[in-house]
């Protein structure tokens, strides 16, 4: 069904989510690098958090993937994963990508049904690192229970301070408290002594070890306590395109997805030449550059019934906990190419 703009009789629920984004997405659009030429077609506008799990989208745009399509592909850089659904949701934006937090679509999706389909996620669990817990260097803390009544901070956002809370109760860190603080602040709020721990996602870790300030307690923390298996997939982040592109632009999105899709290829199959496309669209830079962790992913058409369930198993966390009004089924939000 074709998506059609926002009329005055908006659902109270979607009213009020633009509502409260309106101003942070206003200041969270960033800029971003400049593509060089502009192609023939529609503009195809993706938001991105600055994050290293985003390196798929950075390198086809670096490499030229986009612009030997023939597409016109603007990076918009946000401050958070949920002004990136916020800007999609309200037209400013026509997908995401990889990154953006999965939770984040997905209440953007219940808000205006219809609206996302994920055509790439970007899985995690404790071998291919993103979310992890960490401790000031000198914390006497060995195992998660350490950290019953503490101070623990959590990024900023529904789906960040849900997963921190969830992660420590089912650890046993009975009491504690969930600090909302940007990702970026982590490092410094630990050596400050602002916080004790706090629930994260790289390359905060990577960035504490390496000046010496903090260390990892436990890594893959989501796929352990929230999936039930340390192996599990955690489909964290996804990229996304809206419905209403897909339908007005078919042959466009198609080359937008095969074109994502060789960044995909090229991050898989050349993960150390590819971390240099973090520098300029990420903090990441330098000697970090080289040891950050590179999450895996996973094309629309390479899900499997059990990464399904596992997606799915995420998703319900939130409408167990009554953040999602409904239940969402994820597959019926996977892009069908």
């Amino acid at each position: 069904m074709k998506h059609q703009p926002a009329a005055p009789t908006a659902s109270p629920q979607r009213r009020q989510l633009l509502q409260l984004g309106a101003a942070g997405a206003a200041l969270g659009l960033l800029g971003a690098p400049a593509v060089l030429h502009a192609q023939t077609g529609p503009k195809i506008r993706i938001g991105y958090w600055p994050i290293a799990a985003g390196l798929p989208f950075y390198s086809a745009i670096e490499l030229g993937y986009f612009k030997e399509a023939g597409l016109d592909v603007e990076p918009l850089k946000f401050a958070g994963a949920q002004q990136v659904m916020e800007a999609v949701l309200s037209g400013r934006a026509d997908g995401t990508a990889n990154g953006t937090g999965s939770a984040n679509i997905a209440i953007g999706e219940i808000a205006q049904p219809g609206t996302f389909k994920i055509f790439c996620s970007n899985p995690s669990n404790v071998k291919n690192v993103l979310d992890e817990v960490i401790v000031p260097a000198a914390s006497p803390a060995k195992v998660m229970a350490d950290l019953k009544g503490k101070r623990i901070g959590s990024g900023p956002g529904i789906q960040n301070v849900t997963l921190a809370k969830t992660v420590l109760e089912r650890g046993g860190a009975t009491g504690a408290t969930v600090v909302e603080l940007p990702i970026g602040q982590h490092v410094a709020a630990l050596a400050a002594g602002q916080i004790d721990g706090a629930y994260t996602l790289e390359p905060t870790g990577t960035i504490g070890r390496m000046n010496g300030t903090t260390k990892v307690l436990e890594a893959g923390v989501i796929a352990k306590y929230v999936l039930g298996d340390p192996m599990a997939p955690w489909f964290g982040g996804s990229a996304s395109l809206s419905s209403e592109f897909i339908q007005k632009n078919p042959d466009a999105a198609k080359k937008f997805v095969a074109a994502y899709g060789k960044g995909v290829a090229y991050v898989r199959s050349k993960p150390v030449e590819a971390r240099q496309y973090l520098k300029g669209y990420t903090a990441i830079e330098g000697a970090l550059t080289g040891e950050v962790p590179l999450a895996a992913y996973t094309m629309y058409n390479e899900f499997t019934p059990a990464d399904v369930a596992h997606f799915q198993k995420f998703f319900d966390l939130f409408s167990d906990k009554g953040i999602f009004s409904k239940r969402l089924m994820v597959d019926s939000m996977l892009y069908k190419g």
